[in-house]
């Protein structure tokens, strides 16, 4: 399974971005799917997680209500819309799958990962 991760720049604060990930070599429909961020210095966290379907969603207490994570079966493709962005948003996003059967904040219950993109707000 391969995940590639897009749509990451240099943004404003205040702007927004959206992040593309396209999943091949799998069944995309099975799999949870969730977004993950590092920055500099810190661990990777959790940002945002959303279901097979599509109807459940998680999101870091830090991103909600500027953040929406949404997937689309027939494309392959989870995506984060990323609206009001903040200068401690900047990190490299890593889009992940898991066969769970919920969603989870939980990186261990992701399996597959991408390679990442970079997320630069300048404040």
């Amino acid at each position: 399974v391969q995940l590639q991760a897009s749509g990451g720049g240099l943004v404003q604060a205040g702007d927004s971005l959206r992040l593309s990930c396209a999943v091949s070599g799998g069944t995309f429909i099975t799999y949870i799917m969730g977004w993950f961020r590092q920055a500099p210095g810190k661990e990777r966290e959790f940002v945002a997680a959303i279901s097979w379907g599509g109807r459940s969603t998680d999101y870091a207490d830090s991103v909600k209500g500027r953040f929406a994570v949404s997937r689309d079966n027939v494309k392959n493709t989870v995506y984060l819309q990323m609206n009001s962005l903040k200068h401690e948003d900047t990190a490299v996003y890593y889009c992940a799958a898991g066969r769970a059967t919920s969603v989870s904040d939980d990186a261990a219950k992701f399996d597959y990962w991408g390679q990442g993109t970079q997320v630069t707000v300048s404040s």
